[in-house]
This record gives structure tokens, sequence and C-alpha cells, in this order.
């Protein structure tokens, strides 16, 4: 295409190069936009990305995906990284109960899964020999998952109520409760029962365990999130011809008919473009939208938001021999072990422990937490993996180190649907993007990338005729 065709193309200027912001960005190129992508930092994935800490590298959080995440797994697809992920062919999850004190523990593994069985019982037998519940709580669990099956997604007063209310209605109880519905709900909504939304929380489930039998297998990448979620994303990018700004940060919008300027920190010349995306966090949209953007404008301001506390720890032997586990009866919720793809035997550290092991917990909802100093985090954790894994108790810790993310996701509690905005808004061309959006997710990469579809399917196509839409399930368009 030559210089002067490219320049007749209508402009669009995504500001934010998370998930979000790499799905709109690309289906605006394929739109026919000549689309630049602006991004604060110095590379793209938003809250889904590694760094490096000497020759290791760290996932910022431990983000897998299930098999109903159609959006993700399309832009996996669309960025040519299946093969950099691994997906459950049938969903396992060992779950490792601890008791008792710290110098005689009592450890139980129990594991949650399914069979080639239609919904529901493809969960029957898992529950049936579950050992962190009794009979008696087992048929709380079935009775409360056939409330859920009958619950109506789209209606809205379910966004009134919580999530625990609701399942104290239902009969279940406090083991119910640690077992199996916070289990599962702390880590994808980011928030314990009585504080989560009951539209998010049927969402959750009904789509993740009683929608198809292999809805929730989980998903997970195989190698550093970076080299997917910047390196391919940014070769794709280009590829489609998009202009990636990095380190380059949004500091003023200016709305104009028919083309708005994005100023930039700086002193940089300014961007124009019909249609500009926000595709940041929620505060960083607020602080760009001009007055009356969005109806009852005030209320993204009291979006609240919940933290991640992520706990990195590497022994000098392997004390876990299992991918993952879940964790019942201890401060711990889930770990993860990133050894192959932190490129650990690489590292110096690696290659004077031949056998060292890396483990990384991924604890949410934990306000408490969160600002914690390392040294009372280390005496918090290191025993409780040692009460979790035997081995734990007798390696020797070459490294410990946290990662926090104090505004990980919105805070998902009851009310929060009247919160999210759409993607458009009352000024023409400028549209919203995020994870906080409107999508009816809960802060998942799914909801981010169903997001960015969203906002891409709201622009102004760029020949004046309606482009191809997602497919209804955020798979990308054909």
């Amino acid at each position: 295409m030559t210089g002067r065709a490219d320049a007749a193309r209508p402009a669009a200027v995504v500001v934010g190069g998370g998930l979000a912001g790499i799905t709109a960005a690309l289906r605006l190129a394929e739109a026919g936009h000549r689309v630049t992508l602006a991004e604060s930092r110095p590379r793209l994935g938003g809250l889904a990305f590694s760094f490096r800490r000497g020759e290791l590298t760290v996932d910022n959080g431990q983000h897998v995906y299930l098999r109903c995440c159609t959006a993700y797994r399309g832009l996996l697809e669309r960025l040519g990284a299946n093969r950099l992920v691994h997906l459950q062919e049938r969903l396992d999850v060992p779950v490792l109960g601890v008791s008792g004190p710290a110098d005689a523990p009592v450890r139980t593994l129990g594991r949650l899964g399914r069979a080639a069985l239609p919904v529901p019982l493809h969960l029957a037998g898992s529950l049936a020999r579950y050992p962190h519940l009794g009979p008696a709580d087992r048929a709380r669990v079935v009775r409360g998952a056939l409330a859920l099956r009958r619950l109506d997604l789209a209606d809205p007063a379910l966004d009134a109520v919580s999530f625990g209310d609701w399942l104290r209605r239902q009969g279940q109880n406090e083991r119910t409760v640690a077992a199996l519905w916070d289990l599962v709900g702390v880590a994808t909504l980011n928030a314990r029962a009585d504080q989560v939304s009951l539209a998010l929380a049927a969402m959750v489930f009904k789509t993740g365990l009683l929608s198809d039998p292999g809805a929730s297998d989980i998903g997970m990448a195989a190698v550093p999130l970076g080299t997917i979620h910047h390196d391919r994303a940014l070769a794709e990018l280009e590829r489609a011809g998009v202009k990636v700004l990095l380190r380059t940060r949004v500091t003023e919008l200016k709305p104009a008919v028919p083309q708005h300027t994005v100023r930039l920190e700086g002193g940089a010349e300014p961007l124009t473009a019909e249609t500009v995306v926000l595709a940041g966090a929620q505060d960083a949209a607020a602080e760009l939208l001009p007055p009356d953007a969005v109806d009852r404008q005030d209320r993204l301001a009291r979006f609240g938001t919940s933290p991640i506390l992520n706990v990195h720890v590497i022994y000098d032997r392997k004390v876990l021999r299992r991918p993952f586990f879940a964790a019942l009866g201890s401060p711990v919720q889930w770990v993860f072990d990133r050894t192959a793809h932190s490129g650990l035997a690489g590292t110096p550290l690696g290659a004077a422990h031949p056998g060292a092991q890396y483990l990384a917990l991924s604890q949410s909802a934990v306000q408490d937490e969160i600002d914690l100093p390392v040294a009372e985090l280390r005496r918090r954790y290191l025993p409780e993996l040692a009460r979790l894994l035997p081995a734990a108790g007798g390696a020797e810790v070459l490294d410990f180190f946290v990662t926090r993310e104090r505004t990980a996701t919105f805070d998902p509690a009851p009310g929060t649907a009247a919160l999210r905005p759409g993607p458009r808004t009352a000024v023409p061309g400028l549209l919203l993007a995020g994870a906080w959006t409107a999508t009816g997710w809960p802060a998942t990469m799914e909801g981010a990338v169903r997001s960015g579809h969203a906002a891409a399917d709201a622009a102004p196509a760029a020949d004046g005729r309606p482009g191809p839409a997602d497919r209804g399930d955020g798979r990308w368009p054909r």
C-alpha cells in the first residue's frame, strides 16, 4: 500500500497495551484503520506479564484460564501461541488439606475432576470421593449446584445479593464454602463469598462448572507470560501495521469532531484520530475521559479494587511433584511449580543447585497481607509450606521474594454491575475497553479480551460498512 493510500485510512489510537488494548488494536487494524497503540510501560500484556530478576524470568502472577475462556483462547490462536500453552485434557485439581500442629501435621490429598459424562453428572464421581467433605456436606454442595443452574444470569437482581448470603440460604455451611465455593471463587473472583456479587459468582460457576463437561479444564502458559503477551503480541501488532509506542504515557485527551487529539508526556507530537479506545485501568480511563462522556460518570470513582500477592520460593531440591495444587486448612491458597519456564536451570543459582525447584504461591483477596514486610511474609509462609509439603521442611531456601499487585482487579462486590460502563461513550469515536467494563465476566484475561472485541465492534468502520463482529463467544471473527 502506498503512503498516500495509507494516510487516507482513518486513524485510531488505543491507549493501553494490556490484553484489551492488544485485542482492540488488532481488530481495528484488520478493519482497515491506521492504528497507534500507546503504552506507558516498557512492555505489553498489562498485569499478565513477565520480568527479569537477575537471570530468572518471573511471571507477575499465576494467570490461568479455562476451556470456556473462548475469547482468550481466540487471542492465543490469533497470536500463533497455541503451542505455548498447556490445556488439560480433563479437569484435575489436586486439593491438599492440612490440619494439626507444624511438628505433626495431618495431610489429606483429594482431587476435583470430571468424567466424560453430561452436566452435572460429570462432577458427581469426583465429589463422591472428595475427602474434604463428608456425605452430608457433599449433598449440600449438590443442592447448591442445582440451585445455581436455575439462576437466570440476565436477572439484574442477582447483583444486589452477596454470594455468601445466597449460599447460606441454600443450606451451605463453613465447610462447604471453604472446601469448594471459596476454593474456586477466591481464585477466579479475587474475593470471598461474602464480598462477591451473586451475579458474578453465578456467572463463574454456571459457565465454568455447569455449562459444558469440559468448560472447567485448566490451561496455563508453558512459557513466560511475556513470551505470549509481549513478544508474540508485539510481532503480530507490527505485522498488522499497528504502530506500537512503549514507554509512552498519555496525559490528555481533547475530543473533537472529526478528530480527537491525544497528548503525550514529554512534549512528543500529539496523536490525532477519529477513533480513540481507552483500554487501561478504570482510574486511568476516568482521568482521561471528558466530562459527561459516560452516563453517571461519577460512578467510575466508586470502583473498589482488590489485591493479589505472589510469594516466590526457590528450594535447593524438589519438594513438589505435581504442576500445581490448591490448599485447605492453611493460609496458602494455590501453589505452582514454575521451575522450567522461569529458566532456573540456566541461572548461576540453578547451576550451583541442579535439583533446585521454584514454587510460586498465588494469594488472592489478601487485603490484610498485601503490605506486610517480606520478612513477615517469609515467617508466615515457609512454615506453612513445610506443613503442606514434607520435603520442604528439610530443604534449604535459596531465594524468597514477593510480587504485589495492590489493585490487581476491580472489587466484585454486590452492586458492581451498575458501575461498569459499556464500550460506547457519549463522545462519537471515543470508546472504552478493559476487564472492568460491562463484559459480564469478572476481572480476568477472558473479560479483558472480550472488552477489546466489544470496543472494536463499536468503532466506526473504516470503509463505512460494518466489519466482521466476533461470533458471540469472543472467538476471533472470520
